[in-house]
Parts: structure tokens; C-alpha cells; sequence
């Protein structure tokens, strides 16, 4: 894909940055952002000179999550496209991911799909501003981007429920504490130290990079059989009129009242 209307993309040395780029809208996802974060992935996947992505976010926030406005109707009749031909699944849905590693540079805002990319990946930066939440929930909905699956394999399972559960909001230091993040730095210096260390990487063999990552991933077989249910139970819920009452909420800026219908 030539021309980016979402994100934009960079080689640098080795490294492919991919850049969220919607800073006018929180950078959240709607579905050509989706799509052509996958196709980056793509790209990044099957590019020799390519050996490590740097995701990061234009702007004051990472991402909101997704742009419901957008999303929320082709979510419910299953109209939405987000791994094109030619691209990745970057959150790991499927069995099919990127076979090189993902280093993220993450400030403000982090929000569902957003924490769900991050957990996705290597490693995380984030800045001492960042704030993370998975506010499904609050939307009668769930996590379909592996959230119910790497949080608590990385955060312990009640860190994750409490989270996951109640979607309230936590700080970069409560995710590095839960082993979400690798590393909280200095506001404005987030991508910086994830460039430094994807370069580090991108300096290695990468054959032996690729096939420790292979390695690592191939120790949890349960997981990749649970990311294709995930979808399917995502469009159950997506026709439940709890659905429509968290949609508004979200769009009223009120509370939802849920009634489990």
C-alpha cells in the first residue's frame, strides 16, 4: 500500500516504525486504520530488510481503542474487514502472526484494542502519563483482540479479572507491576528507548530472533485454540440488546444499565 491515510511508515536501519496516525480523534481505530495497521504488519512480516517493528502514536494519546461510530455497526453485522489480503492479524486472533518481533512506544490514552495490540507484542515503553483500560464491559461486549488471553497469562488472573471485569483504569506503574509493560520512562521519551531497543534487536541473527520468538510462542497451544472462539462469541454478543444499551451509553456519556437480554 503506497499511500497511508492512518498511520504512517518509516524504515529506519532495520526497524520498521509504523505510526498511528488519527491524533485528531485519539487515534482510535476505525476500520481503514485496522486494515492498514495489518497491512504494515504484512509488510514488516515479509520485508528481509525489515526485522523488528516500532509501533508508536502521533499525538498526545496512543489510542482510545476502537471508533465505535465507525466499527460498532459492521462489528454487528459482520461486515468488518480487518485483515485485508496482503496483511496480519497484528492482535493475534488467529494462529497467524508476525513472525518478527514488535516493540510498542505508548503514551496517554491506551484503551481496548489498544491494550490488545500492546499485549501482542515484545515489548512495551510506555510513558509515566500512560493509561491503560479494557472497557468491554462497559460496552456488553468482550476483549476479541486476546485480551481475555494474555492478560491474565501475563498479569495473574486476579489482576487481570479486576481489570477485565470492572473496566476501570489503571497507570503505567500498575502495568509494570502487573508485567503488562516492560518499562515506564519519562513522558516525551517513550519512543526514544523503544528505538533504542528495537535496534538492539535488529543488530542480532535474525533467523535466531525470529526462531526464539517461534519458540516462546509455541509454548501455550490452548491459547491460539481459544483466539478462534473469541470472535465467534464476540458476534453473539454483538445482537444482544445489552449491545445497543452500552452503545448508547458510550455515545450519552451515561452509565448503562444493563438488563443481561
Amino acid at each position: 500500500m503506497s499511500t497511508w491515510t492512518r498511520i504512517t511508515t518509516e524504515q529506519r536501519g532495520h526497524v520498521y516504525l509504523i505510526g498511528l496516525n488519527r491524533p485528531e480523534k485519539l487515534n482510535a481505530a476505525d476500520e481503514q486504520m485496522l486494515q492498514e495497521i495489518s497491512l504494515a504488519y504484512g509488510e514488516l512480516d515479509k520485508n528481509p530488510q525489515l526485522r523488528v517493528g516500532l509501533v508508536f502514536a502521533h499525538g498526545d494519546h496512543f489510542t482510545a481503542g476502537l471508533d465505535l461510530n465507525d466499527v460498532g455497526p459492521k462489528l454487528a453485522s459482520g461486515a468488518l474487514a480487518m485483515v485485508p489480503e496482503g496483511g496480519l492479524d497484528p492482535w493475534g486472533m488467529s494462529t497467524r502472526q508476525v513472525s518478527k518481533p514488535v516493540v510498542m512506544a505508548i503514551q496517554g490514552t491506551c484503551f481496548t484494542l489498544g491494550v490488545e495490540l500492546a499485549l501482542a507484542s515484545e515489548i512495551i515503553v510506555a510513558a509515566e502519563n500512560a493509561r491503560f483500560a479494557q472497557l468491554e464491559v462497559t460496552r456488553g461486549i468482550l476483549p476479541f483482540g486476546g485480551g481475555t488471553i494474555r492478560f491474565p497469562q501475563a498479569a495473574g488472573w486476579s489482576n487481570a479479572m479486576r481489570y477485565l471485569l470492572t473496566g476501570e483504569s489503571f497507570d503505567a506503574n500498575e502495568a509494570m507491576r502487573m508485567s503488562l509493560v516492560t518499562e515506564v520512562v519519562a513522558a516525551g521519551q517513550e519512543f526514544n528507548r523503544a528505538l533504542e531497543l528495537a535496534t538492539r534487536i535488529a543488530e542480532q541473527a535474525p533467523l535466531a530472533v525470529q526462531a526464539t520468538l517461534a519458540s516462546a510462542r509455541g509454548m501455550t497451544p490452548e491459547a491460539d485454540r481459544e483466539k478462534l472462539m473469541v470472535v465467534d462469541r464476540l458476534k453473539k454478543l454483538m445482537k444482544t440488546n445489552d449491545v445497543q444499551r452500552g452503545m448508547q451509553a458510550f455515545a450519552s456519556k451515561t452509565p448503562a444499565k444493563f438488563e443481561g437480554d
